[in-house]
């Protein structure tokens, strides 16, 4: 079996509203699906959601480097994933990002050419429910709150909050909102690097009276040498992000007892072979897993559902950014029902497909 095509499409999907973090705002996930086909006709689906703030990539250079990639990739067998992960790591250092919407869709094929779905490829098998969250965007109190409302009106169990912006302003954040909403929802943060070290523990041991389950990347992820300090200090537990791109981070953070949790994004880890090694560490020190990622679509949540299904120690789902989305193209793939319970299609690989009615609007990068 030999790679003869492959297609990189800007998939530029416009947000329901604006959707912030301490980072940034976006209005639209700019992101990138790729279909890798055989001369069987096999096609392997992929995507990625370059981010500026954390992996450093754009659409651009997604289909720079895709290029690049794709040129070496064609007449490859699709079915030697860790091969096909070697192969780009030699020609090109980083560029997690568009590396993952590769390594997704040759996993993807291989799947189906062993005509099994995603999760039993990877060794995995369906033994759990999985309930997502639904992410709070940052904004004034009053939003926040309004929209917090909104999620609980929705049945949503969890809700992730973004904060980050200011300690002392995030306190009156999560004051108000579980004033708000109660105490029946989980509440747990995401402050994507936006505290200092001091300014994150005074936060955290402001918000020990609203029950917060945890919280993500307080503190930039170059000093996470000090992540230790906060954690110990801190009356909330605290998730690795940012600061965990790949299974050397993963070790490096056990080592240090830096953190409670790992949160797995695989535009961070550059796909599917990284973040199985960061599981088996995370399994090995007990710590216990989040599976997330950036404004993805319903075609990259459904690869993250298939992950989640292979280790006990993911406990932790984020799979709402579908939501976000005003259109999503996928057909078929992972589905949401009551209480956001998501399941996975009976189906080989993926068990989805991208609207050819979408491809054709898009801007085309085409390699045979």
């Amino acid at each position: 079996m030999k790679i003869d095509q492959i297609a990189f499409y800007h998939a530029q999907l416009k947000l329901k509203q604006p959707f912030s973090t301490s980072l940034s705002t976006r209005t639209h996930a700019n992101n990138v699906f790729i279909s890798i086909r055989t001369k069987e006709g096999i096609i392997g689906w992929g995507e990625c959601s370059p981010n500026l703030h954390i992996n450093g990539e754009t659409v651009a250079t997604c289909f720079a480097v895709g290029k690049l990639l794709g040129q070496q990739l064609i007449g490859t067998d699709p079915r030697n994933v860790n091969a096909t992960s070697q192969l780009m790591d030699s020609l090109i250092y980083g560029n997690s990002s568009i590396k993952s919407a590769i390594d997704l869709a040759v996993h993807d094929i291989a799947a189906k050419a062993n005509n099994q779905p995603l999760y039993q490829f990877l060794g995995g098998s369906i033994k759990k429910n999985i309930y997502t969250d639904y992410t709070v965007s940052l904004m004034s109190v009053k939003k926040m709150v309004e929209d917090a409302l909104i999620v609980t009106a929705k049945g949503f169990p969890i809700m992730k909050v973004k904060l980050g912006d200011d300690g002392k302003e995030d306190i009156k954040r999560i004051k108000a909102i579980r004033e708000a909403v109660g105490n029946e929802i989980t509440i747990r943060i995401d402050a994507n690097q936006g505290w200092g070290v001091q300014e994150a523990i005074d936060t955290l041991k402001g918000l020990a009276p609203y029950n917060i389950e945890y919280c993500e990347e307080p503190i930039a992820r170059h000093s996470f040498l000090q992540l230790k300090q906060v954690r110990e200090a801190s009356p909330v537990l605290i998730m690795a992000d940012e600061s965990i791109s790949d299974h050397h981070d993963a070790k490096n953070l056990i080592e240090l007892e830096a953190c409670d949790y790992f949160n797995i994004k695989l535009g961070k880890s550059s796909g599917l072979i990284n973040a199985q090694k960061i599981i088996k560490h995370a399994e090995a020190a007990n710590i216990k897993l989040q599976i997330g990622g950036f404004l993805e679509s319903k075609l990259l949540c459904t690869a993250n559902c298939h992950l989640a299904h292979t280790s006990d120690n993911v406990t932790f789902f984020d799979f709402d950014s579908p939501l976000f989305i005003e259109h999503d193209p996928l057909i078929r793939g992972m589905q949401y029902h009551k209480d956001w319970e998501i399941t996975l299609p009976e189906s080989l690989g993926l068990g989805l497909e991208v609207d050819p009615n979408f491809l054709k609007t898009a801007q085309k990068l085409l390699i045979d």
